[in-house]
């Protein structure tokens, strides 16, 4: 599969998501809606981006019980968007469930990616907050393991194990990595971030970047940096 830029819309309404998409007048970016703009504006907004043209990453992060998260994926199988994502933590009944629900009678689904653990998660709140001992990296590449058991097409994690994640589970297995930062820009709430190229060399699949986009003085020169570093 190709690398791609995914602009993370962390907009709350959709008059700003669309104010901020019409600047893009020669591309159609692949966009994440999460959940502060999905809560916000409801699932009109992911039909109004579809149908300009746009990719849609869903992220959502479902984590309930296996029931629950089958129930609200085959409401969300029904909006055609291109990736969905829920949380490993949940287990790998949950996401076979998970798979279970978003296939359509069909037979097609969006894509499906497990959170493994967030870029906001370091060593230290893993051990003195989450009471998880083990090394960052290898809690990381067990959640990616249970991930391909239960089904599922890859893994949100950082760039920095997204080659790891390649050599544990497969070339063919996606590395979907936020936490991208350009080399002059600032870090933010985040721990384990990296630049597009960087993480092109390292092995992403898909980056997704938000404020250094879309806070960015002209968005779409930094998109298209974006796109030269990393997807080019």
């Amino acid at each position: 599969m190709k690398r791609d830029v995914i602009i993370a819309c962390d907009f709350p309404t959709a008059e700003d998501t669309i104010r901020f998409l019409d600047n893009f007048k020669d591309e159609k970016p692949f966009v994440k809606i999460g959940m502060e703009l999905f809560y916000g504006a409801g699932p009109d907004i992911v039909r109004e981006i579809k149908a300009r043209g746009h990719k849609i990453f869903l992220d959502l992060k479902l984590h309930d019980i296996p029931n629950t998260v089958k129930k609200a994926m085959s409401v969300l199988s029904g909006l055609d968007v291109d990736i969905c994502n829920l949380h490993a933590a949940g287990g790998i009944d949950m996401m076979k469930a998970a798979v279970e629900g978003l296939t359509r009678a069909d037979g097609t689904r969006p894509m499906l990616i497990a959170v493994t653990q967030l870029t906001s998660i370091d060593q230290t709140r893993l051990e003195n907050e989450l009471l998880i001992n083990k090394p960052i990296d290898q809690v990381v590449m067990q959640y990616a393991l249970n991930a391909r058991q239960a089904g599922l097409d890859g893994v949100v994690c950082s760039p920095l194990e997204a080659g790891k994640v390649h050599e544990t589970c497969g070339k063919d297995f996606l590395t979907v990595t936020p936490g991208i930062r350009f080399a002059d820009g600032a870090v933010g709430d985040q721990q384990r971030v990296t630049t597009p190229a960087k993480a092109k060399e390292i092995g992403s699949d898909f980056i997704v970047v938000g404020r250094p986009i879309t806070a960015a003085e002209d968005p779409v020169a930094a998109y298209r940096r974006c796109m030269s570093d990393f997807a080019e």
